[in-house]
């Protein structure tokens, strides 16, 4: 069975503490059920455009929104494809545990992401097939060889020596986000279809942490991370070249720590009060962008006075902001102390 070489080092450690920190503020904040739904799909969108992007697909992140949408764009038909079929993917993704495989990741599972990946780009007898020729990975920004993966003999083995360690091996052995990464580089070092296997990597590794239960709320985009600095992706990826996978998984494990932070941020942010809800009673409620900078303004300063509106809003007329503070009253959240210029606003 396949055994993965590596060391549990104090940067690792860091970026695991972090993770959980941050998954714990993320899957218990009170938010309102519309930013979930804006939160997942902008997830979708970052994952669809950097996971294509990456592998050199040339729609900027507006463009792969509108092709998402079902929007007509004006692009190559490949570059459209592409973020039409990482779409499926990700739909795929959500149901695969239930409907296909029982909560496992199967040869099937990873074959038919395969499939969804490249479906009309390459050949219909290709998708979802093992390779039978041999192949060289290039990184596609400098477009050097970084390393000449295993014999097309020898993927059926090596697959199924995969899927048997990945069935074997559960969360209480191996932290989920450590196996995410390990199975990430595994399925890029095996290569093991002709074409579309850092997407199809990248989206097993994010199947992973879903069946593992940390989906996160389905909130995070590991893509972009990776997007974000290709040369240090395919850099790192190639440090484990030689089956040593230390430093690899302490850049796996840093870029989902980075991007939960922010993302953790962002929830804070919209559920500026944790216990806001238990406040109101159990009623969720929405708040625009002004008056979450409002409270938190209040939150940090302790009251905001008409003086503080210039600070708070250099661009915005004083009416509208008073507009958002009585909406914030009417709704129970803050209350007004003193009366005309010098009346103070704070949270109730």
């Amino acid at each position: 069975m396949y055994t993965p070489k590596y060391s549990i080092t104090n940067k690792i450690l860091k970026n695991i503490g972090i993770v959980e920190a941050c998954r714990e503020v993320i899957d218990n904040a009170p938010l309102v059920p519309a930013y979930e739904k804006k939160f997942r799909e902008e997830a979708i969108i970052r994952t669809v455009h950097h996971g294509t992007h990456i592998e050199g697909n040339e729609l900027n992140l507006t463009e792969a929104e509108q092709v998402i949408k079902g929007n007509p764009v004006v692009a190559k038909d490949r570059d459209i494809q592409e973020v039409i079929n990482y779409r499926n993917v990700l739909n795929y993704l959500d149901y695969v545990g239930k409907d296909e495989a029982g909560g496992k990741i199967t040869e099937e599972v990873i074959k038919k992401i395969h499939a969804l990946t490249v479906e009309k780009i390459i050949p219909s007898e290709q998708c979802g097939v093992y390779r039978k020729t041999q192949v060289v990975v290039k990184n596609t920004v400098t477009g050097e060889i970084t390393f000449r993966p295993p014999p097309a003999i020898e993927v059926l083995y090596l697959m199924g020596d995969f899927v048997e360690w990945c069935d074997k091996t559960d969360k209480e052995e191996l932290h989920p986000v450590m196996k995410a990464g390990i199975t990430h580089y595994e399925l890029v070092r095996i290569h093991p279809f002709i074409d579309g296997n850092g997407r199809m990597a990248r989206a097993v590794a994010t199947l992973v942490l879903f069946l593992e239960n940390y989906n996160i709320k389905k909130f995070f985009s590991l893509e972009e991370y990776f997007d974000k600095d290709a040369a240090h992706y395919y850099e790192s990826l190639r440090t484990a070249s030689e089956g040593e996978l230390t430093r690899w998984l302490e850049y796996f494990t840093l870029g989902l720590s980075i991007e939960l932070t922010r993302i953790k941020e962002k929830v804070q942010r919209l559920s500026t009060d944790l216990h806001l809800k238990e406040k109101l009673g159990g009623q969720q409620v929405f708040l625009s962008e002004r008056q979450i900078a409002i409270m938190e303004y209040i939150q940090r300063v302790g009251y905001l006075s008409n003086a503080g509106f210039a600070d708070l809003f250099p661009k915005i007329s004083e009416d509208t902001i008073l507009r958002d503070l009585h909406d914030l009253i009417k709704k129970g959240i803050i209350h007004k102390e003193g009366k005309t210029k010098a009346a103070k606003y704070l949270l109730k």
